[in-house]
């Protein structure tokens, strides 16, 4: 009798602590969640200085408010098609800081940018401009379409902005086909409407 209560014990001992470590499990995922959402507020308290008038197209329409920003560091991506580059997509890792220390999301061809947490949105180019005739584009471009949890959601707007690099190469590629991964910096930022 005393044996079987026992095993009852340490049975029932053992599904407590395999509940507690999935408890755990969960929370922290949450947690890191919870951080990584949380670091896309840290201070989106100024939009992004625009050289005017030549970047003055780049400004959000009114009723659109900052929301957040993020610091982005990839390659845009170009292929040779045997007269120029053309474009291919970014590819860049989406980070809260200036330092690219927390990692908050990822940048993909549509163009697209998509959160930790899932949550993504797609966007379309509205209007250009080039302050630094050795970087890409400084961009404004319109959501077309948002999806999943978190902040991207219900972003209206984004800019590309501060932009180093990512020109397409001006050598010719040695044979059709051959891609150029070309490295990049810049900040995107993010606008919401006003409620």
């Amino acid at each position: 009798m005393k044996t079987s209560h026992t095993k009852q014990f340490r049975s029932f001992i053992r599904a407590a602590l395999l509940c507690a470590g999935l408890w755990l499990s969960l929370a922290s995922v949450s947690v890191a969640q919870a951080v990584n959402d949380q670091a896309l507020y840290l201070a989106p308290d100024l939009a992004p200085n625009l050289p005017s008038p030549l970047c003055d197209s780049l400004e959000a329409p009114p009723g659109n408010r900052l929301a957040f920003y993020v610091y982005a560091v990839g390659v845009q991506i170009y292929r040779w098609n045997g007269t120029g580059w053309t474009f291919v997509e970014p590819v860049a890792t989406l980070y809260a800081d200036p330092n690219y220390h927390v990692k908050v999301g990822v940048h993909y061809g549509g163009p697209t940018w998509e959160a930790n947490n899932g949550g993504k949105v797609v966007a379309a180019r509205v209007a250009s401009c080039s302050p630094d005739p050795t970087a890409i584009p400084w961009l404004l471009l319109q959501a077309t379409s948002t999806e999943g949890p978190g902040v991207l959601n219900s972003v209206s707007y984004i800019q590309r902005v501060n932009t180093k690099g990512g020109l397409a190469p001006t050598a010719p590629g040695s044979t059709t086909g051959v891609v150029a991964e070309v490295p990049y910096t810049t900040e995107y930022y993010f606008y919401r409407a006003k409620n």
